[in-house]
Parts: C-alpha cells; sequence; structure tokens
C-alpha cells in the first residue's frame, strides 16, 4: 500500500487529502468522508482498511475552507468544542459539490477503473446520502448519517445504490427519526438498510468512546460486499 498526502483542486480552490492506493491492480476507488474530528487517525485507519481490501481510497479535508489540516480527538473537551463550532458552520451544498470534483478527480486518476463510490460517517453519512440524491456517484453507505430527515424531502431523487448502517442505541438519531428514514427509504429498491440493535453512534470510531468491534466488522464486511459488487 502507498500512502500520501496531497491536494486536490476544486473549481473554487484547493482541499487537501489522504490517499491510500492498494499493491496491485485497485478495484475501483473510495471516498472516504470524514466525521467532525477532521482527517485524524481514525480515518486514515478506514482509508488503509479500504485499501488493503483492494480500493484506492481517498480521505478528504471537508473543513478546508475553515479550519485547513484540523485533527480533532472525541477524547478532549476543546477538541469536542472546536469539532462543533466547526459543524454548525460547514455548508453541506458547498460540500457536495467538492465531494463531485473529488469523484471525477478519482476517476481519471491512472490506476482507478472509472468507478467511484463514497463511504460516509456521521457528517460524512449525510453526505453520501445527498450524493446519491443529486449526484451520479456509482454508489455509496452511510455510517449512522447525522440529520438525513432534514433533506428527506431529497429521497424521491435518490437514484444510486445506497447502504445506510444504522445504529438503533445512537444517541444522535433519535429511534423516531431512524423509524423515519426507514419509512421513507426503504421502498426505494436502490436503498439498504443493515440495523445493530445494540449500538451507538460512532460504533466504527477505532478507539472511540462507543467503538465496538463486533458491529463494525459486521458493518465493513457488509460494506466491501456492496463496493466489490458496484465498483469491482
Amino acid at each position: 500500500m502507498k500512502t500520501q498526502n496531497i491536494k486536490i483542486k476544486l473549481r473554487d480552490g484547493e482541499m487537501g487529502a489522504y490517499l491510500a492506493i492498494p499493491d496491485g491492480k485497485p478495484a475501483g476507488a473510495i471516498i472516504a468522508i470524514m466525521e467532525i474530528w477532521g482527517v485524524n487517525d481514525t480515518m486514515r485507519h478506514h482509508a488503509h482498511e479500504f485499501a488493503q481490501a483492494g480500493f484506492i481510497c481517498l480521505v478528504p479535508d471537508l473543513f478546508w475552507r475553515q479550519d485547513p489540516g484540523v485533527e480533532l480527538s472525541d477524547g478532549n473537551l476543546e477538541h469536542v468544542k472546536r469539532a462543533f463550532d466547526l459543524y454548525y458552520d460547514f455548508d453541506y451544498d458547498l460540500a457536495v459539490r467538492d465531494m463531485e470534483d473529488t469523484w471525477h478527480f478519482l476517476e481519471k486518476l491512472p490506476e482507478c477503473n472509472g468507478k467511484v463510490g463514497a463511504v460516509g460517517y456521521c457528517l460524512g453519512g449525510k453526505l453520501c446520502y445527498l450524493m446519491c440524491c443529486r449526484t451520479d456517484i456509482d454508489c455509496a453507505v452511510a455510517y449512522y448519517g447525522t440529520y438525513i430527515e432534514h433533506n428527506i424531502r431529497e429521497a424521491p431523487n435518490l437514484h444510486r445504490p445506497f447502504v445506510l448502517h444504522m445504529a438503533m442505541k445512537d444517541r444522535w438519531v433519535q429511534a423516531e427519526v431512524n423509524e423515519l428514514l426507514e419509512r421513507r427509504l426503504s421502498a426505494n429498491p436502490l436503498v439498504t438498510i443493515h440495523k445493530y440493535p445494540g449500538a451507538d453512534h460512532a460504533f466504527a470510531r477505532i478507539g472511540g468512546k462507543t467503538y465496538s468491534k463486533p458491529e463494525a466488522d459486521r458493518a465493513l464486511g457488509l460494506t466491501l460486499d456492496f463496493f466489490r459488487q458496484h465498483l469491482g
């Protein structure tokens, strides 16, 4: 595996990103979209997991307009405050555009087969939903996406294969919101919802307070199967 920090030219600026390229011929590319903690060790770990499974994986610095290169942890109170300040100033519409530019960057890499998917965690999960509604990305996976319900009116536009990993004990996504998402999305044949009955928010955040290896391993296996089907 080769890894490096790179810069991607966007239509209105330049964004940093962490890139992992597998040994051998890749089976497509994946944008791994961060939580509110920046491109940190957790996100680099996710990138390595996907690269080890045979995919090019790129982690974009979503907060590049606000605080480029920020790396935060859920275990540090000052970091938590900073993360939420960044989140509440964050522009989802600009971010979808940035992710569309990132997708086009990846599909043109000489190592890529032209197919690009996305996987997102928390904040990134909502972006994956919006990309499946607004863009023609090949497919996307959302881990415990937050505030998808604020854009549920866009659900009729969801036209790309989409997986939602739903934590049923999620502190940030109430039970009635999960019920709403299932009710409004499950009728779409392009949508698959996987439920984790005992899991809390961020169950796949290795090293985090609510990390749960059994649920994280199950979700990763299902995610890789999905990407192999649609990107391989």
